[in-house]
């Protein structure tokens, strides 16, 4: 089973096996991004990995994975994606979901398109196809980054023994999660702005 070839790498090679494995989730192989991250997190809290440096290499290696998205996209377009993209679980209804998401959200797709399965996988390959500028690309796609591995490595970590059952209901729901989060953190930053708006 992959997921457990996943977890011996992780276990095994610690931050290289981290790196890697999400360098290639990014692109596109079927790796389980999340899960591999609450693990990373579960390990964290075991003492067998420090949170700062687990965390910087789950960044680096994530938009690492999302830059060679960028350039594949930049260089060879749609056509590419489109005739090949099967051999790495691309596919045209994928492509067509994200092309249109894409457009309708545009740059911001890239921020939250890593809290959104299938849509994180290939929101790098469009900005490449519509020929952004890279440091365009960059200002998007890295706080996406630093969310998305602190977000779910610091859920690994707190949740402990308990870290895959929560993943795994976390996965199936993982949309609806973070928008439910996002008008959370909306709600309490109006509740704290009101009082001083009231006294001004």
């Amino acid at each position: 089973m992959l997921q457990d070839k996943i977890f011996y790498l992780i276990a095994h090679y610690g931050y290289i096996g981290i790196f890697g494995t999400l360098v290639l989730g990014i692109i596109g192989l079927p790796v389980p991004d999340e899960v591999l991250m609450t693990y990373s997190g579960y390990l964290i809290s075991q003492g067998r990995l420090s949170y700062v440096l687990t965390l910087l290499i789950a960044v680096v290696g994530s938009f690492a994975g999302m830059s060679v998205s960028y350039f594949i996209g930049r260089r060879f377009g749609y056509p590419l994606l489109e005739k090949h993209g099967r051999k790495i679980r691309i596919t045209k209804e994928k492509l067509d979901h994200t092309r249109r998401w894409f457009k309708k959200f545009g740059k911001f797709a890239l921020t939250l398109g890593y809290f959104v399965p299938g849509v994180r996988h290939l929101t790098a390959y469009f900005a490449g196809i519509s020929g952004w500028p890279y440091r365009t690309f960059l200002s998007y796609a890295a706080p996406g980054a630093i969310l998305w591995a602190f977000a779910f490595i610091t859920l690994g970590t707190y949740l402990g023994k308990h870290w895959l059952a929560v993943t795994e209901a976390i996965h199936k729901y993982l949309l609806l999660v973070f928008v439910l989060l996002v008008l959370v953190l909306i709600l309490i930053w109006y509740l704290k702005r009101k009082p001083k708006a009231n006294q001004a």
